[in-house]
């Protein structure tokens, strides 16, 4: 069992797209101050109690500031069973526009 990474130029082709959550990691205060299109903030911190309100028929997509977290947090949940992907490098290689608030 693997999930693959997925490099930043590449997330834009899921932004929005039915089936697929993208879920930033970081803690809220770094989540209000930017953050890719569509993306729930879920603190990796909460992922263990929040996981039960996640769907595994659908895929998620982790990240966080720099890739680490989020590649911690894909293989947690890739043993239980979910559909995930990991941002490789994490939001500071991301050159998109990010979403406020």
């Amino acid at each position: 069992m693997s999930f693959d990474n997925i490099r930043t130029n590449d997330i834009n082709r899921y932004i929005g797209r039915p089936g697929v959550l993208i879920i930033d990691l970081r803690d809220p205060q770094e989540y209000a101050t930017g953050h890719i299109p569509t993306a729930i903030n879920i603190p990796y911190e909460d992922l263990e109690e929040q996981k039960k309100n996640l769907s595994r028929n659908v895929l998620l997509i982790f990240y966080c500031d720099r890739g680490n977290i989020s590649l911690l947090a894909a293989r947690d949940m890739l043993k239980e069973g979910y559909h995930i992907k990991s941002l490789f490098g994490g939001l500071r290689d991301y050159r998109g526009i990010l979403e406020r608030g």
